[in-house]
């Protein structure tokens, strides 16, 4: 095959009156080549003809290695075959002479052209106006000047691409309801469909079976929405809020904002989202917030009656009249209620005891369920008296010794080669030989209010904040 600019030279060469045989010599090809371009009525270019395989040794045991790998997509992944257990097979049942790379290259096909088969192709889902899909993610925010890990809501409507979202401060079926109950309210109407994943606040779907969470229940038969649930690790059945979640990340929550009050942050923080819309659609070309007041018109109506986001629970204060709640957060209800039986409410912001009469003694601010983990309290002694590494903390067991404790609060064994004392309490901590002092840890010698204090002191609702530790670059309500 010549090159087509050659062809292009014969042909023009023969128009002119020139002879084949001087045509031949001067492109240097035959004169059989000359005809046959002559000749040749359609120049059009045409798909390349495929490559006749070589046969090889393997081929003939193509079927049996297909067979072994799709056994082994029945079987624990850990427990399969590979290319050389194959080769090792093919070799002692059916005395194949193979090489093992000839036998792993094979493999490798066999296995990319499954992957391919098995990826099906993916459909453009069409939302209707009014619909929703709703999805946690997590964020960082400064609560009263201590940074916690929290999680924000988003219930985005792909019809227009806008999404209002809600701080929460866990992930549980009162933080569900309570945002989805805000965001209606803003709304004013109940998308008629909502898609869910497998969320712990809402409910689980298992293969056909979906159990959800007796809130979660009450709610919905409230509000009379559809509900429906993605399949397990499917997150491209509802793509949208899924890059929602981290669009308002970035967007509204970078810098980390200080928050005081989440109830006021998340007034302002729809309509920050709603801002988010101020621009074209990037498929319809119209602009998103004229596509959402058409989200809008398709709405429910809202009921007459608000519903009351609470999860009423049965707990018996300790001694001490602190209740447990989720087996970690403590709140203190009072040495009145000490070893009594109380009905708490649990809400999205705030735990109530029914027990106690009405007012800000009776509401605590509920901890968010997953936070960063605090700093080490353990610091260095500033006199450099005291190790630097924190050491076990002591117990009550009688009998037992443990260091020495350093009046300025850091722990840690006393440094040997240090005679001198520590520099606030003038206590010295080692002896004159070098041997660390040692005593012993009593059950009498703990302060009381040690083992009184709750494991959260948060400030009461009607506390006027203090100023606020945050850079003031962030954002704060």
């Amino acid at each position: 095959m010549i090159s087509m600019p050659k062809v292009q030279s014969i042909r023009r060469r023969r128009m002119n009156g020139e002879s084949i045989a001087s045509i031949a010599r001067s492109e240097n090809v035959s004169e059989p080549t000359v005809r046959k371009y002559l000749k040749a009525g359609d120049l059009s270019p045409r798909p390349p003809v495929k490559r006749k395989h070589a046969e090889s040794v393997i081929d003939r045991y193509v079927p049996v290695i297909e067979q072994w790998l799709a056994e082994d997509r029945c079987t624990w992944r850990k427990q399969r075959h590979t290319a050389t257990r194959i080769w090792e097979r093919l070799r002692d049942e059916y005395g194949a002479e193979v090489s093992l790379s000839t036998v792993t290259r094979k493999v490798a096909q066999l296995r990319r052209e499954f992957a391919a088969e098995r990826e099906a192709g993916y459909l453009d889902l069409v939302w209707h106006p009014g619909e929703a899909q709703a999805d946690f993610g997590e964020v960082d925010v400064r609560f009263r000047g201590e940074v916690s890990r929290m999680r924000h809501f988003v219930l985005d409507f792909p019809y227009s691409n806008v999404g209002p979202s809600q701080l929460m401060p866990g992930e549980n079926a009162e933080c569900a309801c309570q945002a989805l109950r805000d965001i209606f309210e803003w709304l004013g109407g109940v998308p008629p469909r909502i898609v869910f994943d497998n969320a712990a606040g809402v409910g689980r779907r298992m293969f056909e079976r979906v159990r959800l969470t007796r809130l979660f229940q009450s709610f919905q038969a409230h509000y009379g929405f559809e509900y429906v649930f993605c399949n397990a690790y499917a997150g491209h059945e509802k793509g949208g809020v899924e890059s929602r979640v981290g669009a308002v990340r970035r967007k509204l929550f970078v810098p980390v904002p200080s928050v005081w009050s989440m109830p006021s942050f998340n007034i302002r923080l729809l309509e920050r989202c709603l801002a988010l819309g101020d621009k074209d659609h990037y498929r319809k070309g119209g602009r998103e917030t004229d596509l959402f007041a058409e989200d809008r018109k398709a709405l429910l109506a809202l009921p007459e009656a608000r519903f009351d986001v609470a999860a009423w629970k049965r707990m018996k204060a300790d001694k001490y009249g602190i209740v447990t709640v989720e087996g970690r957060h403590r709140y203190a209800a009072g040495p009145e209620h000490a070893g009594r039986e109380l009905i708490v409410g649990l809400r999205a912001f705030e735990v109530r005891a029914a027990a106690m009469p009405p007012g800000p003694a009776s509401r605590r601010i509920r901890a968010p369920t997953a936070t960063t983990p605090p700093a080490a309290t353990t610091r260095p002694c500033r006199s450099g008296c005291c190790a630097t590494g924190p050491g076990p903390g002591p117990t009550a067991r009688s009998g037992r010794r443990f260091p020495t404790r350093c009046a300025n609060g850091s722990t840690g064994r006393s440094a040997r080669s240090s005679p001198r004392g520590c520099a606030r309490s003038g206590r010295p901590n080692a002896r004159a030989d070098g041997r660390t002092r040692w005593r012993r840890w009593l059950r009498s010698s703990r302060p009381p209010e040690a083992s009184t204090a709750p494991a959260y002191a948060w400030p009461r609702p009607d506390t006027p904040p203090g100023p606020s530790p945050s850079p003031t670059t962030s954002p704060s309500i």
